[in-house]
């Protein structure tokens, strides 16, 4: 199955922890990589390190902000696509949270990620992808798309990102 949690609000990343951790609860081998996110820079990177051990990978360089970046953004999203490729037959489940937004700024490519659909399916294994901007033609592909939508934010009232909340 493919797996889609987008959208504006908070959460989509607690959804792909959750779906994982829902999985090895019943047995099944999770693999979870990261776009956008350095090592160390989120809390559930700590706990996925332990629970996952190799089969987790903070593979980004942050956000992009520059544009001058987007080099080492770009290598960084190949080299967690390698990953990516090299662990789904290990596993039954990968996760590959933020990729939606690696592909809003064409740090991965529409082929990349039709690529990694394309060895899940006749594996049997399954896929699970979040970030803002859910393509159309991604959401045609999806067995299951959540959107998370904003209501009420506490940066609204100008409180900043808040540890163990955000990040």
């Amino acid at each position: 199955m493919l797996l889609i949690y987008t959208g504006n609000g908070k959460g989509k990343t607690s959804a792909c922890v959750g779906q994982a951790i829902r999985a090895m609860g019943q047995g099944m081998t999770v693999a979870f990589g990261q776009f956008m996110k350095r090592h160390g820079q989120a809390g559930e990177q700590e706990m996925l390190e332990r629970l996952l051990g190799e089969r987790f990978r903070a593979g980004g360089k942050g956000f992009l902000r520059r544009e001058e970046d987007r080099p080492a953004h770009r290598k960084a999203a190949q080299e967690l696509l390698q990953w990516a490729e090299d662990t789904l037959p290990q596993v039954d489940m990968l996760v590959l949270d933020e990729t939606l937004y690696a592909l809003g700024y064409d740090i991965v490519t529409r082929d990349e990620v039709e690529h990694l659909l394309e060895l899940a399916e006749p594996q049997g294994r399954h896929l699970v992808l979040s970030g803002r901007g859910l393509p159309d033609w991604l959401a045609e592909r999806a067995d299951l798309v959540t959107e998370m939508n904003e209501v009420k934010h506490p940066w609204q009232k100008g409180v900043q990102a808040t540890r163990g909340i955000e990040f």
